[in-house]
């Protein structure tokens, strides 16, 4: 089978480390050109935006965007309206409503939009879901604190509007929730700590209900330093899970059942080429949802300002 010429747009940190050696083991899919306004590999056709790479390969039949939420919407659309099928990084847009439109537009086309999550193809996350399916969820704690300077230098788009602030990180953890959990949970307080010369949060606390009205906590922080922390803590009437390292590593009762390596990119772009062989989309925004109501019903806090040596 012929591989899908497929193009990547944007080329910084998370392109580089995830997606060039993912799209390098995924025989499907062929990486046949990259749009970056800063950057470009020596042994690629390389465009400064998705418009000039549009028109330069005319067989690019799919597009992977991997640029910040802000301005996504129209290179989505771009792709979409040029035949291509489109991959979203994670958050898939800067609002909820942009990606169900493109949702619509590629519904009308018969093409394939997959809005990511990676965090859900850690190891762990799938067998803490099954293990969830039969029992009774009683509370949630999730604490998701890292340091931004070390995971984001320099990037001030996430510290703008549609930026996402601490909710970049936190969104991984409300991902692996909404995909382990048997019933749907909903905000009920939202505090956001913003720093005084931002506009997006860089510590949040949010406060969430299941459907069954089970309590659900997070804490999302940005500032922390030395040993990161990504945990999610299910109490049931079953035995205690915790997923530790962002998903990677699962302990059940307290004893460890599972941890394996990070191989998420690579299913996410496996997956990829699966929908488009079955013609079929994936779109679920739950994820994001949850942070766009949280930034409905937060209190803000101002904070000192916030300096990126980076």
């Amino acid at each position: 089978m012929t591989p899908i010429a497929l193009g990547l747009v944007g080329l910084g940190t998370i392109a580089r480390n995830q997606h060039l050696p993912a799209l390098a083991e995924t025989p499907a899919l062929r990486l046949a050109a990259i749009a970056s306004r800063n950057a470009a590999l020596p042994e690629l056709p390389g465009y400064v935006s998705i418009d000039e790479m549009l028109a330069g390969e005319p067989d690019l039949a799919a597009i992977s965007l991997c640029t910040p939420p802000q301005g996504r919407f129209e290179q989505a659309a771009a792709a979409l309206r040029a035949g291509c099928h489109v991959m979203l990084e994670k958050p898939p847009g800067a609002s909820v409503s942009e990606v169900e439109a493109l949702a619509r537009m590629a519904r009308d086309r018969g093409l394939t939009l997959f809005a990511t999550w990676h965090s859900r193809e850690a190891a762990a996350v799938e067998e803490a879901r099954a293990l969830l399916a039969h029992h009774r969820v009683t509370a949630v704690r999730i604490d998701w604190k890292e340091d931004v300077r070390h995971w984001h230098p320099g990037q001030e788009w996430i510290w703008q509007p549609g930026g996402l602030g601490v909710f970049d990180p936190g969104i991984n953890a409300l991902s692996i929730l909404t995909r382990i959990l048997p019933e749907p949970v909903h905000p009920v307080s939202a505090l956001l700590e913003v720093p005084e010369n931002c506009q997006a949060p860089i510590a949040a606390r949010l406060g969430m209900v299941t459907a069954s009205g089970a309590p659900v906590e997070a804490e999302f922080d940005w500032r922390q330093t030395g040993p990161q922390t990504w945990d999610i803590r299910v109490q049931s009437d079953g035995p205690e899970i915790l997923l530790r390292n962002g998903g990677a590593t699962l302990l059940v009762g307290g004893e460890e059942r599972l941890t394996a390596e990070d191989h998420e990119y690579r299913r996410l772009y496996a997956r990829f080429a699966a929908l488009i062989a079955a013609g079929q989309s994936e779109v679920d925004l739950a994820p994001l949802q949850l942070v766009a109501d949280a930034f409905l019903m937060a209190e803000r806090r101002i904070t000192e300002p916030f300096h990126d040596p980076g």
